[in-house]
């Protein structure tokens, strides 16, 4: 098992000028992460292919690997036109997974205001051949294809099976998320053991969590069925991290465990904390 953090975690910092990708990248290795997950936001790396060398770089020079390449994607609601061209551009994103050298790839797959499960089973074949179609390009590089457990439409574990049971490819799996089944109200300790079997990547997350009739006002947002929640530093929050570590250990996962920081905390004291508290919660349950 190898633990790090997503760059996403540093974002806040990042979106002040206080650091870049590489600062980043050192940051992580600073704290002690094994790996970097990199998520270009702020930069787009498809424009810049003389950054994703200094990456790969930066990252060697920090004795870090690159588990991960994390991008946005929405091939929900579109015309023919505009489908086809999603694609095209998201392939030229697995082009640049190959160039960092990863073998790991989540891209987003749909967001709609409309998240109904009706709407979903209408849209879920088109959705399953976008899939197919970029787990198919990637598979020669070696890159396994994933969708993450957020945006609300496909987030509750049931929607992630379905789309990787229609996609049907070997190199299509799911990055999944331990704390954002919270966002659809579905239970941590739930979701991670149904799609654990289907895992290519787990992102450790935590959340605090009330209740839709305790309103605790300024910073946080609201789940479908309408709780109140708000990123935690991992192992602060109200998941039950011991328990779900346990469900990890039990599964046989061992890849990448990559954090995901997004409280209101100063992001690289969150991610510092956080890194430390999941390698200590990991040991915990190593004979639990």
């Amino acid at each position: 098992m190898k633990f790090g953090v997503s760059s996403y975690s540093l974002y806040q910092a990042m979106r002040k000028g206080e650091m870049d990708i590489l600062g980043a990248i050192a940051y992580i290795a600073e704290i002690g992460g094994e790996h970097v997950e990199i998520v270009p936001l702020g930069f787009d790396l498809t424009e810049k292919p003389e950054l994703v060398e200094q990456i790969r770089q930066k990252a060697s020079d920090c004795g870090l690997e690159i588990s991960n390449y994390a991008i946005g994607a929405n091939f929900s609601d579109l015309t023919d036109e505009q489908f086809e061209a999603e694609i095209a551009r998201v392939r030229k994103e697995v082009d640049v997974a190959k160039a960092l050298g990863v073998k790991k790839m989540r891209h987003d797959v749909a967001s709609s205001p409309d998240a109904s499960i009706r709407h979903f089973l209408q849209e879920l074949p088109r959705l399953a051949e976008a899939c197919r179609r970029i787990a198919d390009y990637a598979a020669p590089y070696g890159i396994t294809t994933s969708v993450e457990n957020h945006g609300f439409y496909i987030q509750a574990s049931d929607r992630v099976q379905a789309l990787i049971h229609e996609t049907g490819r070997e190199n299509f799996r799911t990055t999944l998320d331990i704390g954002n089944f919270l966002c659809v109200d579905e239970e941590s300790i739930v979701g991670v053991r149904n799609n654990l079997p289907y895992a290519s990547m787990v992102h450790i997350k935590d959340f605090y969590r009330r209740p839709a009739h305790q309103n605790p006002g300024e910073g946080w947002f609201r789940s479908s069925a309408g709780s109140y929640l708000r990123g935690a530093v991992a192992g602060q929050g109200d998941i039950s991290m011991r328990e779900v570590f346990k469900l990890i250990r039990a599964s046989g996962y061992d890849g990448y465990l990559s954090l995901e920081f997004e409280g209101i905390e100063d992001c690289k004291w969150g991610a510092r904390v956080g890194l430390e508290n999941i390698k200590r919660l990991w040991s915990e349950t190593e004979n639990a």
